[in-house]
C-alpha cells in the first residue's frame, strides 16, 4: 500500500508498469534496451472526494484518458529501477497535490499610504512624458 495522505491510500497491485523503448540520445543503449516506464493507474478504482477528483483531472491534463486511466511516461534515467520509482514518486506527487484542497484568498483593501504611493509614481512618470515634448512657442 502507498499512502498518500491521510485519508487516501493505493495498492500497489491497481499500478500497471510495463517497459518500453525510450526516445531521445542514448547511442545503441536506447535502440537495444526497453528502459522507460509506462505507469498506468486507473483512478475509478479509488474513492476520492468530489472536489479533489475535479482538481486531479485538472492536475493530470493529457496524462489523463477519458476512461479515467492516468498514464505517466518515465525516461529520464537509463535503468529500468530508477525510472520505475520515478513514475510511482510522480504519481503520488500529483495524487497528493490533488488531494490537499487550496487556501482562499480572503480581499483585502489597500492601504492609505500604498494609494499615495501609487498616485505619486503616476504623477511623476506623468510629468516625465508630458515634459518629452518639443517646446512650442506661440507666434
Amino acid at each position: 500500500m502507498l499512502r498518500i495522505s491521510r485519508d487516501l491510500s493505493i495498492d500497489e497491485n491497481d499500478i500497471e508498469i510495463s517497459f518500453v523503448r525510450a526516445s531521445g540520445p542514448g547511442g545503441q543503449n536506447v535502440n537495444k534496451l526497453s528502459t522507460a516506464a509506462q505507469l498506468r493507474f486507473d483512478t475509478r478504482r479509488i474513492t476520492l472526494p468530489e472536489d479533489a477528483a475535479l482538481r486531479l483531472n485538472r492536475l493530470a491534463g493529457q496524462r489523463m484518458t477519458k476512461d479515467g486511466v492516468i498514464v505517466i511516461h518515465a525516461q529520464r534515467f537509463r535503468t529500468q529501477e530508477r525510472n520505475r520509482a520515478d513514475a510511482i514518486d510522480r504519481l503520488t506527487e500529483l495524487l497528493r497535490e490533488a488531494m490537499t484542497r487550496p487556501i482562499p484568498r480572503r480581499a483585502t483593501k489597500p492601504t492609505l499610504g500604498s494609494k499615495t504611493r501609487r498616485l505619486e509614481g503616476k504623477k511623476r512618470r506623468s510629468d516625465i512624458k508630458a515634459k518629452r515634448g518639443s517646446a512650442r512657442f506661440d507666434d
